[in-house]
């Protein structure tokens, strides 16, 4: 995987054989950036980014310039390279090892954006919990949720649904209060 954009742009990063994680794609990536990059100033936002994997979404807000990323996974191997990653390009970024759902009952500060790239297998009953979590929290205020999931997946009917954009097939669908 490489960072796209920013000021770590072009870097590779190669996360270990054996974390059991999907990802993002850089070409989904990137046209996710893409999209982003018309909305928001990087360097005054804050990102959670939840079921963070490798930490490639994390990375890359941190190379664009976001100050304050907070990478939620349960997978001590994901956290432990995302430190490293994070600590080798001095990236400031908070990795807290956890179930998604623990964090969200303990979390209370708000984000601009939260990111979600749970596994493929997760259910409709799943996403929507998280979602309106998210939302009946008040941890968006009038930020952006976006979900990333496999492209036979409709998120459509869950409260806060704005869109969905196809790449392949995953798909990412963007959330607002």
């Amino acid at each position: 995987m490489r960072i796209i954009s920013g000021i770590h742009k072009g870097r590779i990063i190669n996360p270990p054989k054996n974390l059991s994680v999907r990802p993002t794609t850089d070409r989904s990536k990137e046209a996710l950036f893409n999209i982003l990059n018309n909305l928001y100033r990087w360097e005054d936002i804050s990102v959670l980014d939840l079921f963070s994997g490798t930490g490639s979404v994390s990375f890359e807000f941190a190379s664009r310039g976001v100050k304050t990323i907070t990478s939620v996974d349960q997978n001590e191997k994901c956290i432990n390279f995302i430190n490293q990653v994070s600590n080798d390009l001095d990236l400031n970024i908070l990795s807290v090892k956890k179930k998604v759902l623990d964090f969200l009952n303990f979390n209370s500060r708000n984000f601009s954006i939260v990111f979600l790239d749970p596994p493929y297998i997760f259910d409709i009953k799943e996403y929507e919990k998280i979602i309106l979590i998210l939302i009946s929290k008040n941890w968006i205020d009038d930020g952006l949720i976006i979900v990333e999931h496999f492209s036979k997946v409709k998120l459509n009917k869950i409260l806060g649904f704005k869109e969905t954009r196809k790449y392949g097939n995953n798909s990412f669908s963007f959330f607002k209060k």
